[in-house]
């Protein structure tokens, strides 16, 4: 009996958090940062939005940009945020943590299963950063963490069908590989039929006009607002079911 299909949604507001659920998703992970790719979320953003919506909330634990290679100080950061993400309520988090050479770092990575239990653990994109993917989804396995969310180690999932189908069938049920990184209604169909994933990830992003009714064009670091599309996500979900 194949499994229902899951889609996670990656929310980098309380807005994009509401209508992922409104659109039908199962799960939100929470972010911050998404020119950087995803940074940890704020203590209040994490609070309202757990008083926002019902379904499962993972937020994100990446205290900083660049790669997954943490010193203690940061480790003692997801420590402390894994404590805060239990308080308010969360079902779960999203992280991952690597060796200087890139392997997953085993050590460390059982200690954060172990602080973030009972809530479960995706192992984040840190998969993609790693030299060997089939070495790394058995150490994540080791690990106890219950979903990878991978791109296959491409720029975009979708262009990754070939080995997310290899990673699982590896995995062979002992782990979820959730393809993210590109997924969209246009594609995810292809996607589905190569990967033969049940969990999968997106951000339907769209970028949203500036409300103001004055801005200074010499200020450049105002960035963009992304809010989710409902409307691709129902797409998505229409697809996936």
């Amino acid at each position: 009996m194949s499994k229902r299909m899951v889609l996670e949604v990656c929310a980098f507001n309380i807005q994009s958090a509401v209508i992922a659920e409104r659109a039908g998703a199962a799960r939100v992970e929470l972010c911050d940062n998404p020119v950087e790719g995803g940074t940890n979320p704020s203590y209040g953003t994490i609070r309202i939005v757990r008083e926002k919506i019902s379904i499962q909330l993972y937020p994100i634990l990446r205290p900083r940009s660049g790669n997954y290679f943490y010193d203690e100080a940061e480790l003692a950061i997801v420590k402390e945020d894994i404590r805060v993400c239990k308080e308010l309520g969360c079902d779960g988090i999203s992280v991952g943590i690597q060796t200087i050479t890139g392997d997953i770092d085993m050590e460390r990575f059982k200690q954060i299963v172990e602080w973030a239990y009972p809530m479960g653990v995706t192992c984040n994109r840190a998969f993609d950063a790693t030299p060997d993917p089939y070495k790394a989804l058995e150490d994540i396995i080791a690990c106890g963490c219950e979903r990878v969310l991978t791109s296959g180690q491409a720029s975009a999932a979708p262009d990754a069908g070939k080995l997310l189908g290899q990673l699982v069938q590896q995995a062979n049920g002992r782990i979820s590989i959730m393809p993210g990184a590109g997924v969209r209604s246009s594609n995810i169909k292809k996607l589905i039929a190569e990967s033969g994933a049940y969990e999968y990830h997106t951000s339907a992003r769209k970028v949203i006009p500036n409300p103001m009714l004055h801005g200074n064009p010499a200020v450049l670091d105002s960035g963009n607002i992304y809010m989710a599309d409902i409307e691709e996500l129902k797409a998505i979900l229409a697809i996936m079911q």
